[in-house]
């Protein structure tokens, strides 16, 4: 997604068909259960460059047909500002021509879309085969430094907050971040996380450094989630991936870790690569600083990124690595506690060979019938246990 895969040069592979087919089992299974991705990044694409999604839109990831194909129920769409637009003070107006762009797919196709402000409502309103949408707000830079903005993405159906991106912000420490600001949550951090509680959103801890969940943790009267995650044991060092004790720490609240496709993430050598391109970037900016001091040229961040995408080609992974890690999550922490949030339009089509679409879920559903989980356990895991999760903070909402 834009600076975690655009900026480090990520080649965009067009939306395909898998090759892989999944058996009618598999099908039957995806279009009955109530399948919930808890990271779509389809709103930030439209504001890149527009299609309408209610149709085939081959060059993205997601679409109705293919989101009807795959037995996608519940698409949480990723509403992203950069750390750029934080400091620029435009996320706020970024944030709420994303949603515009949610509500306006609804808009034209009412029969297609609909969305989703409660999960009780996802069996009436899936009915007719509709797919529904709700906001999800990636880096919180948008409520700036007013609460009450809280309650206004409350209202505009935002259901969860990712507290920071890829930079540290007023509200949390980033896990990309080389130097920490607030060694985990700010104080104002402690408060947005206490009136998400209070308004009914949940808190999303997936791009936050450790203590930061660790912080959460500790505010929070609520299960948490973390809506596109890894698991850390797959890419030791990684901090973007959440590690075996924090996944643990969320497990008993709670909470659940939304396991995410992309290669960055699952891949071992993607995410190493990755860690050294902030490492990497981050003493390129400080040396830059010290020559504009000096009133010397700088250096070319341009011929930085080429050269670091010519010597960091991204390894093609298959659908082996998203089942390794959900074999293993649910091993360590439950299966109650394991979801998907794929990152589909946010990885720059750098996805396993047989995820490359919203069409696909079919194929993880078989790969999960073959590795032995039982249907009803795969049920939880595409999406009744973040809808158990959501019902819990809407409740606890409710009686506040």
């Amino acid at each position: 997604m834009r600076l975690r895969y655009a900026v480090l040069g990520l080649s965009l592979s067009m939306a395909a068909t898998s090759a892989l087919a999944a058996n009618d089992a598999a099908r039957k299974l995806a279009q009955d259960a109530i399948v919930v991705d808890t990271h779509i990044d389809a709103p930030s694409e439209l504001l890149s460059h527009w299609d309408d999604l209610g149709v085939a839109a081959p060059t993205k990831e997601f679409d109705y047909p293919r989101a009807r194909e795959g037995g996608l129920s519940v698409a949480f769409m990723s509403i992203y500002t950069s750390p750029e637009e934080d400091v620029a003070g435009t996320a706020w107006q970024t944030a709420n021509t994303q949603i515009d762009a949610v509500e306006a797919m609804v808009g034209r196709h009412p029969d297609k879309f609909a969305i989703l402000r409660s999960p009780g409502d996802v069996e009436k309103l899936r009915k007719g085969g509709r797919v529904l949408l709700t906001p999800g707000m990636e880096n919180g830079a948008p409520i700036g430094d007013d609460l009450s903005k809280l309650a206004d993405f409350h209202a505009r159906g935002v259901r969860y907050i990712t507290l920071a991106h890829s930079a540290n912000n007023r509200i949390s420490d980033s896990s990309y971040a080389v130097q920490k600001k607030w060694g985990g949550l700010s104080p104002f951090g402690e408060k947005v996380v206490a009136e998400m509680n209070r308004v009914g959103i949940m808190v999303d801890v997936s791009h936050l450094s450790d203590d930061a969940i660790r912080d959460v943790l500790r505010v929070t009267d609520v299960p948490v989630i973390a809506s596109h995650s890894g698991m850390r044991h797959f890419t030791p060092g990684f901090e973007r991936n959440i590690s075996d004790e924090l996944a643990l720490a969320v497990a008993k609240e709670g909470g659940v870790v939304q396991l995410v496709f992309g290669t960055g993430f699952v891949s071992e050598k993607a995410a190493s690569d990755m860690q050294a391109y902030f490492a990497a970037a981050d003493a390129l900016e400080q040396e830059n600083a010290k020559l504009a001091a000096a009133g010397k040229p700088l250096k070319s961040k341009d011929e930085f990124e080429k050269a670091w995408k010519d010597a960091h080609p991204v390894p093609v992974v298959h659908i082996d690595a998203v089942l390794d890690q959900i074999d293993y999550a649910v091993k360590l922490i439950g299966v109650d506690h394991v979801g998907i949030g794929s990152d589909f339009d946010g990885v720059s089509g750098n996805l396993p060979v047989e995820l490359r679409s919203v069409a696909d879920y079919p194929n993880l559903v078989e790969g999960l019938q073959k590795r032995g989980h039982s249907d009803a356990d795969i049920r939880k895991i595409l999406g009744g246990n973040l809808l158990r999760v959501w019902g819990e903070v809407e409740k606890a909402a409710a009686k506040r």
